[in-house]
């Protein structure tokens, strides 16, 4: 998306289509009005044309009336008239019109979006609904470039201003996020990645980094790092960035699992299951660029990002199943399986970041394949050693939009992962033992302090995929 504004006028401009929101009835369906009510004519008009399709109303569904320059009918699903319109049903109706929208110039959105939380909602569904990945095509397809402009009506811009700009803030590190993750991984290496970081947080801005390469790695104890990254000639990196704010009261932790490209290594993954793997640094890109919307809100809060990245590859120089690596934290870990790298990254970065004594660690990795079978395509795994934490992490997801579900973390699973020869294992000696996703997070409870709150998010399930609203 180009250009995003607000509006609080109904003129449309040449070319410009609306977009309006219907509502499922025991009768039919109803158009339902936006924050300013619409001119009497054009109403009618849209009612009639729209009784002419089967258009049902029903949540996401489109259908587009030749009126004036075009009006994008928008289903919202049922709708109680007493209670607020829910906020993901707002987001996404925003979300698939904007992606209805390709090879349109502008639109102006006129959803029922009555107070400050749906008006973000709205922008958000906007703007990401808009997303394409075009970097490397060497030809644009104009039929199906995504909607240029957008314009969103609200009762009155200036009391909107203020939550359409943390929203758009919000939305870009999404977008980058997206686009990290799109990259393919021969222009996505550790260093790449690194560098990526070192341009967003310039000198001057509000994030002091510190970045790793492996010489220091090496000399500071990161064996675990190191041991994934070794059978590569992309050598690992380890980012650290830090915002801090004066008189701030809660310092939140954020770790990244950055594998920028992963074959499985020696224990080599099967085709089928390799080529969306420039996706597995999905974690780092989410830690980094969450930290990049904190500094640009200015919340007050002091918040640190890890990044643990590699690529995970088979060579002469790969760590083999059975060897043993030393931890940040001096724990040792048998490597059983070298697929299971995701976990050996960010012990070390767990490790790191308990230095800093954090009131919160949250780990994002796209951790376990089991993740996946045992939730679908969409919905990630969230896991903690306090349920206080997991919950609290748990109602944010759901007032964001963001499909998760809280698992437990059995205690008895935890002697699948003993070793005759290390601290711990990195997997069951039995292959593909149950509970894989919660056996990964019983890995990773090994490296925090049981004191620490500590929230592991397993995103395998959504971290890669295509098809939704936005």
């Amino acid at each position: 998306m180009s250009i995003t504004r607000l509006t609080d006028s109904y003129e449309i401009s040449a070319n410009e289509v609306l977009v309006v929101g219907f509502a499922q009835t025991d009768s039919g369906f109803e158009l339902l009005e936006s924050a300013l009510p619409m001119d009497p004519s054009l109403k009618l008009s849209i009612n009639q044309a729209i009784k002419l399709t089967n258009f049902s109303g029903k949540k996401s569904e489109v259908s587009y009336l030749t009126i004036n320059s075009g009006v994008l009918c928008v289903g919202l699903g049922k709708i109680e008239k007493t209670e607020p319109i829910d906020l993901e049903t707002l987001r996404r109706a925003a979300g698939t019109a904007s992606r209805s929208l390709v090879g349109k110039n502008s639109a102006l959105f006129a959803l029922p979006n009555k107070n400050l939380t749906q008006t973000h909602a709205v922008v958000m569904g906007v703007e990401l609904g808009a997303y394409s990945f075009q970097e490397f095509k060497t030809k644009k397809d104009e039929k199906n470039t995504p909607l240029q402009a957008a314009k969103i009506l609200v009762t009155e811009v200036k009391n909107n201003q203020k939550v359409f700009e943390e929203s758009q803030i919000i939305a870009e590190s999404v977008l980058n996020v997206r686009n990290l993750v799109n990259t393919p991984p021969s222009h996505m290496y550790p260093s790449v990645f690194a560098d990526y970081v070192k341009k967003s947080f310039k000198r001057g801005s509000k994030v002091s980094l510190e970045i790793l390469d492996e010489k220091m790695l090496k000399k500071k104890g990161y064996g675990a790092l190191i041991g994934v990254g070794q059978g590569s000639i992309n050598p690992p990196r380890f980012v650290r960035a830090t915002y801090k704010v004066k008189g701030a009261k809660f310092h939140l932790a954020l770790v990244g699992k950055g594998i920028t490209f992963d074959t499985g290594g020696i224990s080599l993954k099967p085709p089928a299951s390799m080529h969306t793997m420039k996706c597995d640094m999905a974690g780092a890109a989410t830690v980094i660029e969450t930290l990049r919307a904190i500094a640009k809100l200015d919340l007050k809060i002091n918040v640190t990002a890890y990044a643990a990245l590699a690529e995970n590859m088979p060579s002469a120089t790969a760590q083999r199943p059975s060897d043993v690596v030393t931890t940040y934290s001096g724990k040792t870990i048998e490597v059983l399986n070298t697929d299971a790298e995701g976990r050996l990254v960010l012990a070390d970065a767990l490790g790191r970041a308990q230095e800093d004594k954090p009131d919160l660690i949250v780990d994002v990795a796209t951790l376990t394949g089991a993740a996946t079978i045992a939730l679908g395509s969409r919905t990630a795994g969230i896991m903690s050693n306090k349920d206080d934490a997991r919950d609290q992490v748990f109602a944010s997801a759901k007032d964001a939009g963001e499909s998760m579900w809280p698992m437990q973390i059995p205690e008895e699973i935890r002697t699948v992962l003993d070793s005759k020869t290390a601290d711990i294992a990195n997997v069951g000696f039995t292959p593909n033992p149950a509970g894989g996703m919660m056996l990964g997070a019983a890995f990773l409870k090994e490296f925090v302090d049981e004191k620490t709150p500590w929230v592991h998010l397993d995103i395998a399930p959504p971290a890669f995929n295509e098809g939704a609203a936005y």
